[in-house]
């Protein structure tokens, strides 16, 4: 494979995933009001995301594994149309049971768009810049989460139902451009001797997740639960604590924190691969929760924002260095199974931040509870050290600066 890295497949791809997130970060910050406008509590609407993300963690190791099996490619176009589908149901649905049970059904496709979708990626990306071409990749993300709910609560003036049918819209341009991508199968199997496509289907849910399912990536991944934690906390809780500092605007540390994660990876980013990935992870394991200890400290407005630096310099590098330091571990025929145990793991970790943070907050107030889940990051980069030893991660010459 050529080291081109800018080709029509990784823009292809880069806006399906600017699609993908434009879509989902518009029905995240408007579903809350329309589960109250039926009927719901807070509680119930904060369950809405909540859900969301739990289904897609549970189910990622084994949707990666069948996007494995299917193909890339086909599972893009395929989780594209239902995700269409869902959109326009629920313009329909007016009862929360209703509307909490499909939001499962929706976690359960999310966590096979992510994880089919970042293993078509890594093998766009020549091998000798993966690291760098997935820091550019995840800006796809970080540009979407920006403008998205502004279009989004824009779009909710005109009612729900506008809004569900302008995401079902994005969801079918997502199937056009997914279509458009070629097809990965082929070169998957020409890559990988050990391709099991065609390996009989396992005859139950154990011996599926016993033989399939990427075990080792997953425990490995906890290291980025340690941390994703925070952050599911600070994207829920920031803008509270803001508001109990007098802090404004409230939305001053997410916007730092987008901008320091996009300047990191453009700066920094080129240089992961020639650095090496393990090399730029171990520090980015420790840097958030020091950021995570100085946000608890924070007083003002400078605090404030110099918190959002430091966790967002070291979270927005941590995740495509870790990502491509377990790549180098895994066949090309398993990296839909990788990227599901690592989704699993990491989501898991914002899930739980983003739940049971209003309890610490509630018990222990904002300070105290900033500072545990900065003691928590903290344990990270002993527990990856620990890990990658013990699950036969450590291999020196897969770390070494790309050619």
């Amino acid at each position: 494979m050529s080291d081109r890295l800018f080709t029509p497949r990784f823009f292809i791809m880069f806006g399906y995933t600017f699609t993908v997130f434009a879509s989902v970060f518009q029905l995240l910050p408007t579903a809350p009001y329309r589960v109250l406008a039926i009927g719901g509590s807070t509680a119930v609407a904060g369950l809405f995301h909540g859900l969301l993300t739990f289904s897609s963690a549970s189910s990622g190791p084994m949707t990666g594994v069948m996007s494995d099996r299917i193909g890339h490619r086909p599972v893009l176009i395929t989780v594209s149309l239902i995700l269409a589908a869902l959109s326009v149901s629920y313009a329909f649905i007016d009862s929360l049971p209703v509307m909490l049970t499909v939001v499962v059904l929706h976690g359960l496709i999310w966590s096979a768009l992510l994880a089919a979708s970042g293993a078509y990626m890594t093998a766009t990306i020549p091998a000798s810049r993966r690291a760098e071409g997935l820091s550019y990749w995840g800006l796809a993300t970080i540009l979407a989460t920006g403008t998205a709910p502004v279009i989004g609560f824009w779009v909710y003036r005109h009612g729900w139902a506008a809004l569900c049918f302008e995401m079902a819209g994005l969801n079918l341009l997502m199937a056009i451009i997914a279509w458009a991508l070629p097809d990965d199968r082929v070169e998957a199997a020409r890559l990988d001797a050990s391709a099991d496509h065609d390996l009989p289907w396992p005859t139950s849910v154990g011996d599926f997740m016993r033989a399939h399912v990427e075990w080792r990536v997953f425990r490995l991944s906890i290291t980025t639960a340690l941390v994703s934690f925070g952050y599911g906390a600070l994207t829920s809780f920031s803008a509270l604590f803001a508001d109990e500092l007098g802090i404004s605007p409230r939305s001053l540390f997410l916007s730092v924190m987008a901008v320091a994660v996009i300047l990191g990876r453009l700066t920094v980013g080129r240089g992961l691969d020639s650095i090496g990935p393990r090399r730029v992870l171990l520090p980015c394991l420790l840097v958030p929760s020091i950021g995570l200890f100085v946000f608890s400290a924070a007083n003002g407005r400078f605090s404030f924002a110099l918190a959002a630096v430091i966790f967002g310099a070291g979270f927005g590098l941590m995740q495509p260095s870790f990502t491509s330091y377990v790549l180098a571990h895994v066949p090309s025929t398993r990296r839909g199974a990788a990227f599901g145990a690592m989704l699993a793991a990491f989501d898991t970790g914002i899930g739980s931040g983003a739940s049971l943070f209003g309890v610490l907050t509630h018990t222990m107030g904002f300070r105290a509870a900033f500072a545990g889940a900065g003691l928590l990051a903290a344990f990270g980069l002993p527990y990856f050290l620990q890990a990658e030893r013990r699950l036969g991660f450590l291999d020196e010459s897969a770390n070494r600066p790309a050619a």
